[in-house]
């Protein structure tokens, strides 16, 4: 079996961790568990930082010796990401004896090769990120990163490490392995770094107690960065146990945030080319989160409670909302009102609704017992296996955004395959009791396939929706389990929602409190549905024409309005976005048979509430003589967001 080793960077515990730091570890652990799907032997390691100044300042403060602090603030960070389900094989932190092995095995290789020298450093440091700053690297006198802290002015007798030798050797590795950073614009930045040249750099502290001595002169104690890049050798036996070494190392993937790609990238692969160790295989490193465009940053005061994020909806909808909103190595932005809405729009109203009524018409159809009887359809099958086969590439190239879409296609396919296929009407006619039976069958099979692709992102929702789907989920592989099954008895489960709608509280709400009434007529309702002859002197020119937007629309999800016979509200995919709207059409349209379809709105129409709910674009729909509406569709609907002319 072949194996996999990734890692994450480690933790200062000067601070519980926040949403930017869970995000690197969600990512990693849907990288994780990916790998398994996949076959292979996996080792996910994480851990925390612990000999940095600032959690020594902090332990003091506290009034803690400072090993019962890293104690008490481990406990914190393995409850963080127990929370979050992060499935980690390994977590080290360096006051472990393990991790002193492995620091003191590199530091004495690289010694004897001549690449540490003493000498005395003077420069601007920064506590925040307990690094030396060029004076080009500083803004305003003050670190990018730290911009609340002021750097200090040291001068200090260090040993250093020869970068500098190392410029060519790193530019010949960029060039022969140019998958070694990720994504490309981290790797053209670092180029463009080292081919601008290095500078040997300081890897001791001198007068401090809190760290690991140099084994070449105990009066010196390892810096941290020095000490903790060489926690992801010393976690497979680096200096202890070279069998363990030797089956795990080079690591095959670190994933770090873009601000410390220069460790990562050149430090690191510098300080193993001296010590004549394997340099990792590929480092990635992504972008930063934001909270509502402001870095999330402790120094900042602009973080979230991960568990609060959990909380608020439960890990898996956390987990999805990161993966899939966030292209994996840019940056991202969260927002309580955005992830509200899309736990809304692609779990209550999307999935959870698919697997609720595919189960309910299961059972009240069939007793929840369904045996395929003809052939799958063509259509579900072949959008799931390209969607597989999708999903497989985008994932094996960390496009982990790629890869939740994928899955997605499925579950949309099958929500306009049921609205196409209308299992309701077919078990009114006693000559389709085979052709209901088969689409529920392979309506069934498409959302086990689709929980297959999303078990990564979603681990926990994903078992139980193959378990209301009559399918295990206990071990999956994904050569097995990521494909078409037209055959099999299945015994559907039904269970309550999955994901129950969520009503943002009201003192969320920064919108007005008292809705603007609609018109009292019958027009109020958001659907052009009247089909009059307008005499040529109310004709209107074509300029006045085009200011209308016209947009086809794909209906997503669709409910009715609590305490209106008229109003359905729907959830659409407009190509660049995704909206909501209120439509008057309750009276001929029940709300499923309208997901899947491609509709025509009113793209730029001003919002409007109605009934409570903010209603943004107008259904087109017509009215023949004032009957049932018929809302305007398309016998090959193009994509969504498409102009209608």
């Amino acid at each position: 079996m072949s194996r996999f080793y990734l890692t994450t960077a480690i933790d200062y515990v000067n601070s519980r961790p926040h949403l930017g730091t869970a995000y690197e570890k969600i990512a990693a652990d849907i990288i994780a568990r990916y790998k398994r799907l996949s076959g292979f032997d996996t080792r996910f390691l994480m851990g925390n930082d612990e000999h940095s100044q600032n959690v020594y300042k902090r332990a003091v403060e506290q009034k803690l010796d400072p090993l019962a602090y890293c104690d008490q603030m481990e406990q914190e960070f393995r409850d963080t990401w127990r929370r979050l389900d992060i499935s980690f094989d390994d977590f080290i932190r360096t006051t472990e004896p393990r991790h002193t092995a492995g620091v003191v095995e590199l530091a004495r290789r690289i010694h004897d090769a001549g690449d540490i020298f003493e000498g005395t450093y003077e420069g601007w440091y920064c506590e925040g990120c307990e690094a030396f700053k060029q004076e080009k690297d500083l803004v305003g006198g003050h670190c990018p990163l730290h911009p609340a802290i002021t750097p200090q002015w040291i001068s200090e007798k260090n040993y250093f490490f020869r970068l500098s030798k190392y410029q060519q050797p790193l530019l010949e590795h960029f060039k022969t392995h140019p998958e070694f950073l990720q994504p490309d614009v981290r790797r053209n930045e670092i180029l463009r770094l080292i081919e601008g040249g290095l500078e040997d750099i300081s890897v001791s502290r001198a007068g401090q107690s809190w760290g690991i001595p140099l084994p070449f002169d105990p009066n010196s104690v390892v810096y941290v960065w020095f000490d903790a890049l060489i926690n992801y050798a010393s976690a497979v036996g680096l200096g202890r146990d070279q069998s363990m070494f030797d089956a795990w190392w080079p690591a095959d993937l670190h994933v770090i945030g873009k601000d410390i790609t220069r460790f990562h990238a050149v430090i690191w692969p510098a300080m193993l080319m001296s010590a004549r160790l394997p340099l990792p295989r590929q480092v990635f490193g992504h972008g930063f989160m934001t909270m509502n465009g402001q870095r999330m940053s402790k120094s900042l005061g602009t973080i979230v409670d991960p568990i609060k994020a959990a909380d608020r909806h439960g890990a898996d909808p956390l987990r999805l909302y990161l993966v899939k909103e966030i292209a994996f190595g840019g940056d991202g932005d969260f927002s309580w009102e955005r992830y509200d809405e899309r736990y809304n729009v692609d779990l209550a109203n999307n999935l959870g609704n698919l697997v609720s009524r595919v189960a309910a018409m299961a059972h009240q159809y069939r007793q929840g017992r369904l045996i395929p009887v003809g052939a799958s359809s063509n259509r579900l099958a072949r959008v799931g296996e390209e969607a597989a086969a999708s999903y497989r590439r985008s994932m094996d190239a960390l496009a982990l955004h790629d890869g939740a879409a994928a899955a997605f296609r499925i579950i949309d396919t099958t929500n306009e395959y049921i609205a196409e296929t209308a299992p309701w009407k077919l078990a009114k006619d006693p000559a389709s009791a085979d052709r209901l039976t088969q689409v529920l069958f392979d309506a069934a099979e498409a959302i086990r396939l689709a929980a297959v692709l999303l078990t990564p992102m979603m681990p926990a929702s994903s078992a139980e929706i193959l378990r209301r789907v009559g399918a295990s989920s206990d071990p999956l592989r994904l050569d097995r389990d990521a494909r078409w099954r037209g055959d099999g008895e299945r015994l559907i489960a039904q269970g309550g929602p999955l994901w129950p709608r969520f009503e943002t509280p009201k003192e969320k709400i920064s919108v007005t409190e008292n809705p603007t009434p609609p018109p009292p007529a019958a027009p109020a309702a958001p659907s052009a549905t009247s089909a009059v002859s307008a005499p040529g002197g109310d004709r209107i020119a074509i300029d006045d024409f085009m200011k209308v937007e016209l947009r086809v629309a794909k209906v997503l999800a669709a409910e009715r309005v609590p305490k209106s016979t008229r109003l359905l509200k729907l959830h659409v995919d407009v190509g660049t976005e995704q909206r909501t709207l209120v439509a008057g059409i309750a009276e001929s349209y029940e709300p499923e048979a309208l997901v899947g379809k491609s509709v025509v709105i009113v793209f730029n129409l001003k919002p409007a509430k109605l009934m409570g709910i903010e209603s943004n674009g107008m259904v087109l729909a017509a009215s023949p003589d004032g009957g049932k509406a018929i809302v305007v569709t398309f016998e090959e609907p193009p994509a969504p967001g498409t102009r209608v002319r």
